[in-house]
C-alpha cells in the first residue's frame, strides 16, 4: 500500500519533491522522489565561513536562507568519523575532499560491494565503487557509503532474509537513466533484506545504496518533519530559491 503527499507551495520545478508513505514487508517507510533533471540537488558538510561541520539540517537551512535560498528536503548522506569527516569519497561543488576507498573493511561501509552517489548535471546515479573508479563519471557532488543495497537489479549477496539485525535505516536509489532518485527511510528498525527489497521490488530501482542506520534522519518541512539527534556528517538536500 502507498499514499503520496506532494510537497506543495514551493517555488519552481527545481523544488519538486514528492514524498509518500509506503508499507512493505510489514514495515513502514517514507520515500521522497526527486526529479534529477530539474531539482537542485547538493551535498553539505562544512560551513565555508567557519570551516566547522554544519552537522544539522537547521544549520544547512540557515546557511541557505542567508544566501536567499530555501532547503526543501534533506537527509543524512553517508557514514562519517567522530569529527564529521566522511568515511569514504566525498565531493562538494566540484571539489574532492576525500578519496575513493576500494578495499574491504569493518562495518557496513566495508561490506563490499559498496558504492557512490554521484550528482551530475541533469542526472544523479548510484554507482558501485569499482565501476565508479573505472568509469570516472563527472560528479558535481558525490558521497561514498556502503553497502550497496541493489546492484544491477539484484540484492547485495550478503543480505539474509531471516537476519535478526534491525535498525532504522536510510538510503538512496537511482533509475537506469539517472532521471529519478528515491530517498528512503524506515519508520522502525528493519533488516537489510527488507530495506533492499523496498528499492528493488517496490520502487524498481536497479541501483541503490545504504546511507546509514540508527542515526538516519529526514528533513521534510511540508510533512512537518525535522528529525533531530546526534550531529551529522554529509547531508544531501534539494534547494530552491526563496520566495
Amino acid at each position: 500500500m502507498r499514499w503520496a503527499v506532494l510537497l506543495c507551495g514551493l517555488a519552481g520545478p527545481a523544488a519538486a519533491v514528492d514524498c509518500a508513505a509506503f508499507d512493505h514487508a510489514g514495515q513502514s517507510f517514507t520515500v521522497c522522489t526527486v526529479d534529477a533533471t530539474s531539482a537542485d540537488l547538493r551535498l553539505f558538510l562544512r560551513d565555508a565561513a567557519t570551516d566547522r561541520p554544519l552537522a544539522s539540517f537547521g544549520n544547512v537551512a540557515e546557511r541557505l536562507e542567508a544566501a536567499g535560498e530555501h532547503l526543501v528536503f534533506a537527509m543524512n548522506a553517508g557514514m562519517y568519523h567522530s569529527d564529521r569527516r566522511p568515511v569514504g569519497h566525498y565531493v562538494e561543488d566540484g571539489v574532492a575532499l576525500a578519496p575513493v576507498i576500494t578495499s574491504a573493511g569493518p562495518g557496513n561501509f566495508g561490506m563490499l560491494p559498496n558504492g557512490v552517489f554521484c550528482i551530475g548535471d541533469g542526472r544523479a546515479d548510484v554507482v558501485e565503487t569499482l565501476r565508479f573508479v573505472q568509469d570516472a563519471p563527472a560528479c558535481r557532488h558525490a558521497t561514498q557509503s556502503g553497502p550497496m543495497l541493489v546492484i544491477d537489479g539484484a540484492l547485495h549477496p550478503r543480505f539474509l532474509r531471516d537476519s535478526d539485525s534491525r535498525h532504522v535505516r536510510n538510503g538512496v536509489g537511482s533509475s537506469g537513466d539517472g532521471r529519478t532518485i528515491w530517498f528512503a527511510i524506515s519508520e522502525a528498525p528493519v533488516t537489510f533484506h527488507e530495506f533492499g527489497t523496498l528499492f528493488r521490488d517496490v520502487l524498481g530501482a536497479p541501483q541503490a545504496l545504504y546511507f546509514d542506520g540508527s542515526i538516519s534522519r529526514l528533513y521534510a518541512p511540508a510533512l512537518d518533519r525535522h528529525d533531530g539527534g546526534f550531529p551529522m556528517g554529509p547531508i544531501v538536500g534539494v534547494v530552491a530559491p526563496r520566495g
